[in-house]
């Protein structure tokens, strides 16, 4: 397994990402995983409890752990509010990543602050081979998301996966890359 070496902490001018915790689930709930419009493009279910977020959290927990994924919250640095998470899938050097935030701090730029800088940090591992991820093509703000991350558009492709939110439905994807 290759692992990825990435610090439990990262600063921007805004934000502060941090290792998830355990201490982390009734925030991931309330912020952004019991949110239809948030999870709607997710792969995991809404979230109904904040059960189903310790859940997840003891998944990640150990993944990192593993190096099979690495998922920090979102923070901000002004008064520490958790907003999202952004994380990795490391399949052993190919790196699908992911990101989540409350709609209450949609269209800030906070997203793409974020994902440009555990996109940097991924970037710089030795190992890593390819990044990349995909969204459901009716996404189109995760698309200008990716975008301004410096991602490419590398494929359309025709009902490609199954949104548990979307009534589970195939839905045509875009399947985008981080040009090295």
């Amino acid at each position: 397994m290759i692992r990825l070496n990435l610090p439990e902490k990262i600063e921007t001018d805004r934000l502060v990402l941090l290792r998830l915790r355990y201490e982390d689930a009734e925030e991931i709930f309330y912020s952004y995983a019991s949110k239809p419009e948030v999870t709607k493009y997710l792969a995991f279910y809404t979230h109904q409890s904040v059960q189903d977020a310790r859940n997840f959290l003891h998944y990640v927990t150990g993944a990192w752990d593993s190096g099979t994924e690495y998922a920090f919250g979102i923070r901000l640095k002004s008064d520490n509010k958790f907003i999202g998470s952004v994380g990795f899938i490391n399949e052993n050097g190919k790196v699908q990543f992911g990101y989540g935030i409350s709609p209450n701090y949609w269209n800030q730029g906070l997203t793409t602050e974020a994902c440009k800088a555990v996109l940097e940090l991924v970037k710089k591992q030795h190992d890593v081979y390819r990044i990349w991820t995909f969204i459901d093509a009716d996404n189109v703000a995760s698309g200008k998301v990716l975008a301004k991350c410096g991602l490419v558009e590398e494929a359309r492709l025709s009902k490609w996966f199954r949104f548990v939110n979307q009534d589970n439905q195939p839905k045509d994807c875009i399947l985008y890359v981080l040009n090295r």
